[in-house]
């Protein structure tokens, strides 16, 4: 594994948060930090919005469109049926079969967008940093080519709240 990084391991949220924010301060911002639990702070500080939400939205408005005008295209197009005097385009019959079609699109088709996003692939050999990093440790990676002139800063404050490995 590539050490250009160095690993901030802390015992507790509060010593975490608050060498997140002092480094964060010196201008740094970590690569990842890893955590038992969510911590807020931390999530908020490190700025990383996901618009996976957006995407799953379009799915969804281009999954039901494309759902309703197959099923359009089938009753009244291809294989037109006169069943009991019905019109060709009965548009309730296609509502749930419409609705249960776009949500197994969405949830597959965001599935597969957050494992090719995440990197997330059957054999792909995971990249552990710390062996305790979610079982019982705060870990914050930080790359050692962003800390720039702030090496020792950085490192004084990570010796403060925790330990560096």
């Amino acid at each position: 594994m590539n050490k250009d990084y160095i690993l901030g391991v802390f015992k507790d949220e509060e010593s975490l948060v608050s060498a997140f924010g002092k480094v964060k301060e010196k201008g740094v911002l970590p690569l990842e930090v890893y955590t038992p639990y969510p911590v807020h702070e931390i999530l908020e500080g490190m700025g990383n919005k996901t618009r996976i939400t957006h995407a799953a939205f379009f799915y969804g408005l281009f999954a039901a469109i494309g759902i309703l005008s197959f099923l359009t295209y089938a009753a009244s197009i291809s294989w037109p049926l006169n069943y009991g005097g019905k019109p060709f385009n009965s548009f309730p019959s296609f509502i749930v079969v419409t609705i249960v079609a776009t949500i197994l699109s969405i949830t597959i088709l965001t599935l597969l967008t957050f494992s090719i996003r995440s990197k997330v692939f059957p054999g792909k050999v995971p990249e552990i940093y710390h062996e305790r990093a979610t079982d019982d440790r705060f870990v914050m990676v930080i790359d050692k080519k962003s800390m720039g002139l702030n090496t020792e800063a950085i490192n004084s404050i990570i010796t403060e709240y925790g330990e560096i490995e």
